[in-house]
């Protein structure tokens, strides 16, 4: 397959997903929103769209943001594979029309989430486990798009994950992150720990539990893999 991934800041990219990437012998092509001139080439010819995190919120006053909106929504209509995770999962929603904004909570450390399979999502059955101990690091939240099927919940968030289709996925969590990838985000927020929040871990409790992160690029790797199978 031929993978695009549109980032958003320099510390949040592909994580373990490069490594899935590697073994499978992928090609990829991005676009980096935060560049001065952000390049689209490659989009056109990729099987599978990857949309990652970043700090930002969709409804912010960024320049590239209505530009990204629009090119998910061709990618949507055109059938292209296309995975969103936490600003991705957003932004996909808010180019399928649903409402993105901020949550009552933050949600930022491991937190389980409880994963159904009903209608849309019944096919995952095979591919996601019913709960899952994930990583969490957001605080805006969205509606689920018409259309669409929710399949994932948390205790702080009720929106975890939908998808479009067969083959348009949204997770607000983040099964991608490896260790690294963790420790980075981390180190590049640290103002979102100077108070205390039901769902707010503490650096220090995030980092004992950073050995769940296998199972879960363990999980992510096999919904890499049955969007590739589609």
């Amino acid at each position: 397959m031929h993978i695009h991934y549109f980032q958003h800041v320099p510390f949040e990219g592909l994580a373990s997903i490069a490594d899935w990437i590697a073994q499978g012998g992928h090609t990829t092509s991005h676009t980096r929103w935060y560049d001065e001139a952000p390049d689209t080439t490659g989009l056109e010819d990729a099987d599978l769209l990857i949309i990652v995190g970043g700090t930002m919120g969709v409804y912010e006053p960024y320049p590239w943001i209505p530009t990204e909106t629009s090119l998910i929504r061709e990618a949507i209509d055109q059938g292209k594979k296309i995975l969103g995770i936490c600003l991705g999962s957003q932004l996909l929603a808010h180019a399928l029309g649903a409402n993105v904004y901020p949550h009552k909570q933050l949600e930022i450390g491991w937190f389980p989430i409880d994963i159904t399979f009903q209608e849309q999502a019944a096919p995952l059955e095979k591919v996601l486990p019913h709960r899952l101990n994930t990583f969490h690091f957001h605080g805006d939240t969205f509606d689920v798009p018409a259309g669409a099927t929710r399949f994932a919940a948390s205790a702080a968030c009720s929106n975890q994950a939908f998808i479009y289709g067969d083959r348009v996925i949204g997770l607000q969590f983040h099964m991608e992150m490896n260790s690294a990838a963790i420790l980075e985000i981390l180190r590049y927020n640290t103002d979102v720990f100077q108070r205390s929040a039901p769902f707010v871990q503490s650096p220090e409790k995030i980092e004992q539990y950073l050995h769940l992160a296998n199972e879960n690029n363990q999980t992510m790797f096999r919904l890499l893999d049955y969007l590739a199978g589609l």
